[in-house]
């Protein structure tokens, strides 16, 4: 006896399994596993997260919030692998500072201290080694960000692509600062501080694994006047940001869909994309809404602030690109959906697999 299921009932069923403690049932870690989509949402929330479960690591946010004698702090920590060392527009060394200090600014938090951990293969040229050191070194000057602490190890040669780095920030949080997906409402106005996708791709052609000559470069920047700005100017209206990171815009949109269970519709025609960029990904079948940024962030805000909150980022540098790009709905709660450019509707799930592996 076959039992057949409407459509309704199908995706009914699609969104429990969505909504259920993540489990890992993998044997063996895969690329996609740091992809920062499905794969990497179960690996850290079914085997990384129960066995150290406190508080403060529920929230699964860019930086963990701690407060100390009654000053909150945020605290962040994060691991760049990134090949090759360098591309158009950064390095691993300033690379590894900017994506610090912006999950402390996405989490409203001005970084006051750096720590660094070297990895390093035995045969590394001294002179790669400073060349990082020095960017690194840069890229704190240029975030107002000092590196006050850190560890070096070296490993056999073959044990390490050349050079891994560890950085972990502390910062405090601004007064302001109310943040978190939970107060995403419906209505609420989502933006994008510029064009997305341009590190994935900087990175993708840097390798020599497409044949297109094309003038893209990283976005790597730090964000925290940015976010601070966006903070001065709205204040307790400014409801949640994130760093769009691996799994690019589509996957932090799912992630604060599922986690404040609203739907997210996406005007995929306001979405800011380079020419080069967009050709590209069209190029290797990638949507660059999947292509990692790291230098934008995504901000969650009020309906009667957005316009502001817009005006403030355009204002900077770092926000000059701009958009508002999707609105916040009650309907579908925990999805998000793309009004593509001939008026219809589609489906924009979190990333599967690992399309561009080693970004970051």
């Amino acid at each position: 006896m076959t039992t057949q299921f409407t459509e309704d009932q199908v995706g009914e069923r699609i969104e429990q399994m969505r909504r259920r403690p993540q489990r890992f049932r993998d044997d063996h870690i895969t690329m996609a596993h740091g992809a920062g989509g499905k794969a990497s949402r179960a690996l850290v929330e079914g085997l990384v997260v129960p066995p150290l479960a406190n508080p403060a690591l529920e929230q699964l946010s860019d930086a963990g919030a701690l407060t100390v004698n009654g000053t909150r702090l945020a605290m962040t920590t994060d691991a760049y692998v990134v090949r090759p060392l360098r591309f158009p527009g950064g390095s691993i060394g300033d690379l590894a500072v900017n994506g610090t200090v912006n999950d402390l600014a996405v989490s409203g938090a001005r970084p006051v201290s750096l720590s660094v951990a070297l990895i390093l293969e035995e045969g590394l040229a001294a002179d790669v080694l400073r060349a990082e050191v020095q960017a690194m070194a840069d890229a704190a000057t240029r975030a107002g960000v000092p590196v006050v602490t850190g560890d070096t190890k070296v490993v056999e040669r073959g044990k390490c692509d050349q050079l891994y780095v560890v950085t972990t920030g502390i910062g405090a949080v601004h007064e302001a600062a109310d943040l978190s997906p939970q107060r995403v409402r419906p209505g609420d106005k989502v933006l994008v501080s510029g064009t997305i996708g341009d590190h994935g791709i900087a990175i993708l052609l840097a390798r020599g694994d497409l044949d297109l000559e094309a003038d893209v470069r990283s976005d790597t920047q730090p964000l925290w006047d940015l976010a601070e700005a966006l903070l001065g100017a709205c204040g307790a209206g400014l409801h949640c940001m994130r760093d769009a990171t691996r799994g690019g815009v589509a996957t932090v949109l799912n992630e604060i869909a599922l986690a404040a269970e609203v739907g997210i519709v996406l005007e995929e025609s306001r979405v800011p994309v380079r020419p080069e960029v967009a050709g590209a990904g069209e190029i290797l079948g990638i949507d660059p809404l999947y292509v990692a940024n790291e230098g934008k962030l995504v901000a969650f805000v009020a309906p009667d602030l957005a316009d502001a909150a817009l005006e403030t980022m355009r204002s900077l540098p770092s926000g000059a690109d701009a958009a508002i790009v999707a609105e916040v709905h009650e309907d579908p709660p925990g999805r998000v959906l793309g009004r593509t450019s001939f008026g219809g509707h589609r489906l924009i799930d979190m990333l599967v697999g690992d399309p561009l592996p080693r970004i970051c």
